[in-house]
């Protein structure tokens, strides 16, 4: 028998197997011993699911480690129960090591998180997976349906009930095999809607069938003249919870998912104060549906990679940062503190970390990309900079790479200076989006006043639906309100802001500017250049400025492959590259 030593954690091979019925009692108590209300703590959903993922189990210092295959490749569950979590972790770091792999983990609380990052600093690459969030819901909730908000469910529900005689019985030995021949006609009802991830949950529902009883759990079906037309199926799932498994109704009956719903909440959750309806996938229709029951919360979880670039943490390494900004860009703290405070997340900047602390960073802030005619995800990139002992070791080019890789999404910036165009052209960017040369000073003596434009203060949320009016094209980059608000506060602090400019003809266009002693400094602006010239006259007698400084700057892309390459790029807009 080998063994390594991690983090200081002496470890020894451990053999996974294949999940059995022989694992339910010591697996569920590992479960109790930790009582998240996930919905994979169970060890019924772990046993269905067993032949789609490749379902394996061990026992490590105490706790329980499950064993999956996701895209061709292992993924652990995060150490469950009582026992040793640390060296847990440690002995899949070794496993994973020796096999050549990064080791994966899924799903985490944010206390896992936060575990992980503590015993491990800089180990781990963490992230929240939307698509994983389950949905609970108070039970009293769901099974009163009280409240404007559930208007519509109530009158579903009436619906159902005044279109013949209906019943619910729960799930037994007599109506398993009605149970079991309704899903064929449900199948057939949705054939073409039906696709691979639809076929495996079949699968998965009939290995609940076969195993009900072993499994511990418990089903109701609803009747409609005596005939099957929906039935759940779920169990206890920690102190506190139920979680619903499965859901299954006639789509062309209304009010029959609703029906099912709150029946099944009646009957068989009495005794619990939530419901975890597990969760959507990234099923945007699923989401839109249990969404609208409004869930008491919707429990996040996260995704750990082992990588030796991972997310920074906002709080415990906020003064590393700062000092590596200060010294790479020379800005003030003030506008460091804000910036971090208003835009930073725990999911948005990479760091690596070398000698116990951060030595390279780049923030990837989220951003939308016209490409084609269509909005794609993409990221923006800022703030890239290794503190200058650590240059010239490749460290903030080995974030690039590896941002390229994880997001796999367009990837914009505005280089701080044109002599970096070189740096990011060796990895794979390309010059883009709209320059209007280089920045101008005009003085108020060479302007003529114009007829005045009437002006008045932009919102967040106007600014953003007016920009996409006026700047969107192909290569255009899209901010949310969230990113606009931050621009707008930033103006502010230096005397400016985001005002909304009417014509006398009535045509509206906006414009983003601050403050610089008796310098007007325009950051964005949708006005063409003749009518910004008319308009600054008034805006520098406005402002109580003298002279003004505008021009926007071009940008670099880098485009995953997939993506059609779009000669209109060069002509796309960027701006708004805050700060």
């Amino acid at each position: 028998m080998s063994s390594y030593v991690i983090e200081g954690v002496q470890t020894k091979d451990m053999e996974f197997h294949e999940i059995t019925l022989e694992d339910k009692a010591w697996m569920d108590e590992r479960f109790r011993e930790d009582d998240w209300n996930a919905c994979e703590y169970t060890f019924a959903n772990n046993f269905i699911w067993r032949k789609i993922y490749q379902v394996a189990v061990a026992e490590i210092y105490g706790c329980l480690v499950i064993r999956s295959v996701q895209g061709g490749k292992y993924c652990y569950s995060y150490p469950v129960g009582a026992g040793d979590k640390r060296a847990a972790v440690g002995e899949l770091l070794a496993i994973c090591r020796k096999d050549g792999q990064p080791l994966r983990m899924a799903p985490l609380s944010a206390e896992s998180c936060r575990q992980l990052s503590e015993w491990f600093p800089g180990r781990f690459l963490m992230e929240a997976d939307r698509d994983d969030f389950d949905y609970i819901y108070a039970r009293e909730k769901l099974a009163d349906l009280k409240g404007k908000k559930l208007h519509g469910k109530r009158n579903h529900i009436a619906r159902f009930k005044d279109g013949g005689a209906w019943s619910y019985e729960p799930v037994t030995d007599d109506n398993l095999e009605e149970c079991r021949a309704m899903t064929y006609n449900w199948i057939k009802m949705r054939s073409d809607k039906w696709n691979e991830e639809m076929e495996q949950e079949v699968s998965v529902l009939h290995e609940a069938f076969d195993h009900r009883k072993e499994l511990g759990l418990t089903g109701g079906v609803l009747r409609r003249e005596g005939e099957i037309v929906a039935f759940s199926m779920g169990e206890p799932l920690n102190s506190d919870t139920f979680v619903v498994h499965f859901e299954k109704a006639f789509p062309d009956m209304q009010g029959a998912y609703p029906m099912i719903n709150q029946q099944f909440v009646l009957h068989a959750c009495g005794e619990y104060a939530y419901v975890n309806r597990e969760e959507d996938t990234g099923d945007l229709g699923l989401r839109k549906a249990k969404l609208s029951y409004y869930p008491e919360i919707l429990l996040e979880k996260y995704v750990a990679v082992e990588s030796g670039i991972v997310y920074a943490d906002r709080e415990t390494e906020r003064e590393q940062i700062a000092d590596i900004w200060q010294k790479c860009f020379g800005d003030e703290r003030e506008y460091i503190d804000f910036y971090m405070q208003e835009r930073m997340t725990d999911h948005n900047m990479l760091v690596i970390h070398e000698d116990g602390k951060i030595v390279s960073m780049a923030s990837f802030l989220p951003v939308c990309y016209l490409c084609g005619g269509e909005y794609v995800d993409a990221r923006y990139v800022y703030a890239v900079a290794t503190l200058p002992e650590y240059r010239g070791r490749g460290l903030a080019a080995r974030i690039l790479k590896f941002a390229q890789e994880y997001y796999g999404q367009p990837l914009l910036l505005a280089p701080a200076e044109k002599t970096l165009m070189d740096y990011y052209e060796k990895l794979g960017f390309v010059a883009a989006f709209a320059d209007t040369g280089a920045e101008q000073e005009v003085t108020l003596t060479a302007l003529s006043a114009e007829e005045p434009y009437e002006t008045k203060p932009l919102t967040a949320q106007e600014y953003v639906k007016l920009r996409d009016e006026k700047l969107q094209r192909d290569g255009y980059v899209q901010w949310d309100a969230e990113a606009v608000g931050y621009a707008i506060r930033l103006c502010e602090r230096a005397d400016g802001g985001a005002v909304l400019l009417t014509a006398a003809d009535g045509a509206q266009d906006l414009l983003l500017y601050e403050k610089d002693g008796d310098l007007l400094v325009i950051e964005e602006t949708t006005l063409e250049p003749d009518k910004l010239g008319a308009v600054l006259p008034q805006l520098l007698a406005e402002s109580g400025t003298c002279r003004v400084r505008h021009g926007q700057m071009g940008g670099m892309l880098w485009l995953p492959q997939g993506l059609p390459e779009v000669a209109a790029a060069t002509d796309g807009y960027l701006a708004l590259t805050l700060g």
